[in-house]
């Protein structure tokens, strides 16, 4: 079983097919911004991933509703962390084209 450390290490970006033409421009590794979503209609702890200014996706819901308050209450401090482009193989297994690393996060996850 992986660690937490590793996991916290490959946080899926999802919803990337809506902004493929950017995501397919990404470099192999850059620096993300997270931005909670608060009006979001569809999903109520939506976080967008932000490359250069650009939304290239959500933090995965499954691990987002532990970070959308925390991320709130940072009062528009932005919230950076890496992000690097999956490999082919990680994309054909999951579908998913971009990754980021949540291990060193300057905020504490609600359980």
């Amino acid at each position: 079983m992986p660690s937490a450390a590793f996991l916290l290490q490959r946080i899926p970006v999802v919803g990337g097919l809506a902004y493929i033409e950017r995501v397919q421009r990404l470099p192999t590794s850059f620096t993300a911004v997270l931005a909670a979503e608060k009006d979001n209609r569809y999903f109520r702890h939506a976080i967008a991933v932000l490359v250069n200014g650009e939304k290239i996706g959500y933090v995965a819901p499954e691990i987002a509703p532990h970070y959308f308050e925390p991320l709130l209450a940072r009062e528009g401090q932005p919230l950076t962390c890496p992000g690097r482009r999956a490999a082919s193989i990680e994309q054909e297994e999951t579908g998913v084209e971009s990754l980021l690393d949540f291990s060193s996060l300057d905020v504490t996850p609600l359980p």
